[in-house]
Order: structure tokens, then C-alpha cells, then sequence
């Protein structure tokens, strides 16, 4: 019995690991390609906020979740486009620009969003995948999931082939390495990171909207609660790698989780302190990753914050 117990406990956290890392997934990969062009964005945070409260409203509006998280996706490209004019063709500090843009998303998000405070949206159904989900024990935890958290997975997929096995891909990466190299070769060096760059604004949208529609079906000021901040720390701990945002996005996942599943056995901890987790994971994974420069180096985008004007 108490097997069945624990594979019962096993199969419910693998469930909601899958969904609490979906968001960190999102952002992680939009921000990973927006730091392959070369360009640092610190305001993911702002543009998750942006998309939480639009896909909110066009859910309540429509009660399609397909256009709430399209919506949510726009909004994040559009606010990622407004960082890009910026850091891109006027040249800002990229990491100025990003943490105004940040703070404008918290307080643009909190002022569209005071009407939507105390209004919810009905949990969806989790479908999954036909037969799959009816499998016993995990069936239901890995394939009973919001299409979305498949689409992140394709996505992550996308991306690795993209950036290794495309010519466009390789250009990209270009872009990243020497934008005064890949100018030479002709590539609009510009243009490239502004498409990079409104790509990740729409991959941090979709993981805001996520969050509002279908994580917690409601609108909170300030919920995405520094999730964008552990999606920028998801990239160099993934060392620029598709594949270990995967793996690094459902480990951040978890340990927003275990704070839950302490309280829930018993566990005599304080709250604030069980809160703490996820940032405190997040710090000391930087932390440990730091001690090596010569390994962050040799992965990291040599030009990664750099601006590029054509002529100079």
C-alpha cells in the first residue's frame, strides 16, 4: 500500500513539475536565441507581466485559450520590439533598456489589470494525448498536460535544430560571435537581432499568458513573481543550450514546487523561507557556474550585450 502510495505522490509531483516548468521553459528559450544574435534583454519579467494580463483578458473576452495565449505571445513581441528600436538602432545600454522595460511592464501590467483583480477563469480540462494519458501510474502525469506544455517541449526541440543544423540557424549564431564578421558577409546584422529579439519577447509572452490562463486561471498584480529573472539565469546555466533549458527550466520547476510539497508531509519550516527556495537556487547555481570564467567563456556569444552599428 504504501508503494502505491509513493507512486501515486511520484506521479502528481512529475505532473505539476511538467506544468510549474513550462513557463521557465517558454521564456528560457525565447531568451537563449534573443543571447545567440548577441543581444542581452533584462526586461523578461516586464514582457511576461505585459502577456499575463493581455492573455487574461482576451481569455475572459473570447474563453479561447488558443487566443489568450496567441494575444499574450503578440504583447511580448510587441514589447520586445520597443526594447529592440532601443538597444538595437539607438544603440542603448541593452541592460538599461531591459530593466526599464522590466519596470514599465510591472507598472503597465498593474494599472491595465486592476479591473481583472477579482475576476478567475474556469480551469480548462486537461485532454493530453489519447491512450498515452490512460496509461496507469505516469500515464496521466506525462501525457494528461495542457497542449502548451507539449508545444514548449516542440519548441526546445525547434530551436536545437535550428541553431545547429540551419543555415539560418548558423547565421544567427554568426550574428552572436562577430557581427562585424557576419557584415562583412553581408548578413543585416541588425534586422537578424531584431527578429531574435522580438521572437524571445513572444516566447516570454506565451509564458506569461500561460501563467494567467492556464497555471493559475486568474489575474494577480506582480504574478509572475521573478519568474523572468530565473529564465535569464536559465541561459547560462544551460550554457547557451536548448537542450539543458529543458532540463534546467523543470529543475526550477521542481524546486518552486517542494516548498509545497514540505508544507503538505509536515515538514516544520517557515514559509518565507520555503518562498526563498527557488531565488536561492537560482543564486547559487550562478554562484557555481561563476567559479569557472574560462568554461562560461568558451560557451557564451563572444559579442553577447555588445551593439553593432554598420560603418563602425
Amino acid at each position: 500500500m504504501n508503494e502505491i502510495n509513493n507512486l501515486a505522490l511520484l506521479s502528481t509531483l512529475i505532473a505539476a513539475t511538467l506544468s510549474a516548468g513550462t513557463p521557465l521553459l517558454l521564456a528560457g528559450l525565447g531568451l537563449l536565441v534573443n543571447e545567440r544574435a548577441g543581444v542581452v534583454n533584462l526586461g523578461a519579467e516586464g514582457m511576461m507581466l505585459l502577456a499575463a494580463v493581455a492573455g487574461f483578458a482576451l481569455a475572459l473576452a473570447t474563453g479561447s485559450d488558443v487566443l489568450a495565449l496567441a494575444g499574450g505571445a503578440l504583447a511580448g513581441a510587441l514589447a520586445a520590439l520597443l526594447f529592440g528600436v532601443f538597444a538595437i538602432y539607438l544603440n542603448t545600454n541593452q541592460y538599461a533598456t531591459g530593466l526599464a522595460l522590466s519596470l514599465l511592464g510591472g507598472g503597465l501590467s498593474a494599472f491595465v489589470g486592476i479591473d481583472y483583480v477579482s475576476r478567475n477563469l474556469p480551469r480548462l480540462p486537461l485532454t493530453g494525448i489519447p491512450w498515452l494519458s490512460d496509461l496507469p501510474w505516469f500515464g496521466p502525469a506525462l501525457f494528461r498536460q495542457h497542449w502548451a506544455v507539449y508545444l514548449a517541449l516542440l519548441l526546445a526541440l525547434l530551436i536545437g535544430v535550428f541553431l545547429q543544423r540551419s543555415r539560418a540557424g548558423l547565421a544567427l549564431r554568426a550574428v552572436g560571435e562577430s557581427p562585424e564578421s557576419a557584415h562583412a558577409l553581408g548578413l543585416p546584422v541588425r534586422r537578424v537581432r531584431l527578429a531574435a529579439v522580438c521572437f524571445g519577447g513572444a516566447c516570454c509572452g506565451l509564458a506569461g499568458a500561460y501563467l494567467s490562463v492556464i497555471y493559475t486561471p486568474m489575474w494577480v498584480e506582480g504574478m509572475v513573481a521573478g519568474r523572468g529573472w530565473i529564465a535569464l539565469a536559465l541561459t547560462p546555466f544551460a550554457t547557451w543550450r536548448a537542450s539543458r533549458v529543458v532540463i534546467g527550466a523543470y529543475l526550477f520547476g521542481g524546486v518552486t514546487l517542494l516548498q509545497f510539497h514540505l508544507q503538505s508531509i509536515g515538514v516544520e519550516i517557515s514559509s518565507a523561507l520555503l518562498s526563498m527556495l527557488p531565488y536561492l537556487a537560482t543564486i547559487l547555481v550562478l554562484a557555481l557556474i561563476s567559479r569557472n570564467p574560462v568554461w562560461i567563456q568558451r560557451n557564451m556569444p563572444a559579442s553577447l550585450g555588445r551593439p553593432f552599428t554598420p560603418g563602425q
